[in-house]
């Protein structure tokens, strides 16, 4: 459904699928002026081929833990493990992960079908 995270196994990993809300991308879009001052770079349009569309790793770049959804300061993900705050787009906004949760390659086979890998 709108805005809920689906969880999927690929290669042992659990990936997100999000189909984010209008509110989601607007508010990850309007941080994409503040993504040259984050630690990982990367503004909203390189990290989804289709905005409405969020496909990722669940898994955070400091230890390895499962971020949760809708979760931290930024509303994205949050790992509470050592307390990695993601915004709407996976990106890291505060703690000791070092990037953004990893986009895995994919593309879209249909407008309802992904094929990841």
């Amino acid at each position: 459904r709108l805005g809920e995270n689906f969880v999927a196994k690929w290669r042992g990993k659990p990936i997100f699928v999000r189909r984010r809300t209008e509110e989601m991308i607007a508010r990850a879009r309007k941080d994409d002026v503040l993504a040259p001052s984050m630690r990982h770079p990367e503004i909203d349009a390189v990290r989804c081929q289709k905005p409405e569309w969020l496909i990722m790793l669940g898994v955070c770049t400091h230890l390895g833990c499962v971020p949760y959804a809708d979760q931290g300061l930024w509303g994205g993900y949050f790992c509470p493990c050592h307390g990695s705050h993601y915004d709407h787009s996976g990106r890291i906004r505060m703690g000791p992960a070092p990037t953004n949760l990893e986009i895995p390659p994919y593309q879209f086979l249909d407008d309802n079908t992904i094929k990841i890998g």
